[in-house]
């Protein structure tokens, strides 16, 4: 199984993956899981993205300076995530890879139009105390099945309308709490291995090489125009996993 060209396949994911996360902020996990699910099952892609994962989303959740204030607020979402995170990966053992790779498309595809239409959802206050813990379960079943966090976390976190800077913040928390709870779900319920861990240890090399190049191209090419190219190329992507797992 673990060939040259898989590893090369590996490294050329992780790169881009952090391009994009350097470009435009996200991302990260989502391409991560498109890219290698054409290779490898979502069980395996999700193992080998928690090392870079976790370490790309480090410094996204403690910079900005309100990490109590968004923590004091968002509390609710974190805690349901997190559980219900654990509780779904003790039944990915049992679901069919194919479900899982049309799930995964499905998700994808709804991130990228999402994305594409920016639809603008805003969150009475009246409702947001019994919607945060709601809309944290919900996201924590989707985490657990198919490893993104965006939909519906990161939607939710823009009805919140907190400011740029505290979304930016929260959803680095939203990222890095999520990749803590699905890696100690992985790890409880012997879905990954030594191997997986080595090799994701070794993928933060071009992860952290791409997000410094996604830096750079960002000051030459306009954001707006790259994450058009980034949610059409993503749509069609989502779209091809979920036709090849219904062949």
């Amino acid at each position: 199984m673990w060939t040259l060209e898989l590893y090369t396949f590996i490294a050329v994911s992780f790169l881009m993956a952090g391009l994009v996360k350097g470009v435009i902020g996200l991302g990260f996990p989502t391409i991560i899981l498109a890219m290698l699910s054409l290779q490898l099952g979502v069980r395996e892609a999700m193992a080998l993205m928690l090392l870079p994962c976790f370490l790309t989303n480090v410094w996204q959740a403690f910079s900005g300076g309100n990490l109590i204030p968004i923590v004091r607020r968002i509390w609710p979402f974190l805690v349901s995530a997190s559980i219900m995170i654990w509780v779904t990966t003790t039944l990915m053992a049992t679901v069919e890879t194919w479900f899982l790779s049309c799930l995964l498309g499905v998700v994808i595809c709804s991130y990228s139009i999402i994305g594409m239409t920016s639809p603008a959802f805003c969150t009475p206050a009246k409702q947001e105390r019994w919607l945060t813990p709601v809309v944290g379960f919900l996201n924590g079943i989707v985490t657990g099945l198919t490893g993104t966090f965006v939909v519906p976390g990161v939607l939710y976190l823009q009805s919140l309308r907190m400011g740029k800077d505290l979304l930016i913040q929260a959803m680095g928390i939203l990222f890095l709490t999520s990749t803590t709870a699905l890696g100690a779900g992985l790890f409880s319920n012997n879905l990954t291995s030594n191997q997986y861990i080595l090799v994701s240890a070794a993928a933060v090399v071009p992860s952290f090489a791409g997000m410094a190049l996604g830096q750079i191209i960002r000051r030459f090419l306009g954001e707006k125009r790259f994450e058009r190219v980034f949610y059409i190329s993503l749509l069609l992507l989502g779209l091809y996993i979920i036709g090849k797992c219904l062949r």
